[in-house]
């Protein structure tokens, strides 16, 4: 498979950058900007998919967004590393939905349900 334009960049570069995306998202959200979310949703998934391509499947490294204070960047991280360790970013999306801190709490409330219902397989 083809890399981005992201290849040459450092994982913890794009660590950061995928913190921007997702606070950005979290904003584009807020503000009801459908096509802005979209267009970071893109984004994000061409840089995770990058990392996950990497020796070793670096998408490891999104683990330590967990802790961030925005519960979308908890949230998106979380989803991207369910194939990693499904168990700890299970606990970030149970945690992210119990907050009720809307839009972002209903969003890991939906993952959570396709989860359990085998809608969504993580890879």
């Amino acid at each position: 498979m083809k890399h981005s334009q992201h290849e040459q960049l450092p994982a913890g570069l794009l660590v950061k950058r995928f913190v921007d995306i997702a606070v950005r998202q979290y904003e584009a959200d807020l503000g009801s900007d459908v096509s802005m979310y979209n267009k970071l949703y893109k984004q994000m998934e061409a840089l995770v998919e990058e990392l996950k391509l990497r020796p070793g499947d670096q998408r490891r490294a999104l683990m330590p967004i967990y802790s961030h204070p925005n519960n979308h960047a908890r949230m998106k991280a979380a989803v991207n590393t369910l194939a990693i360790d499904y168990l700890a970013a299970r606990q970030v999306l149970e945690d992210v939905a119990a907050s009720g801190q809307y839009p972002t709490a209903g969003r890991a409330g939906m993952t959570l349900d396709a989860l359990d219902r085998g809608i969504f397989k993580p890879a």
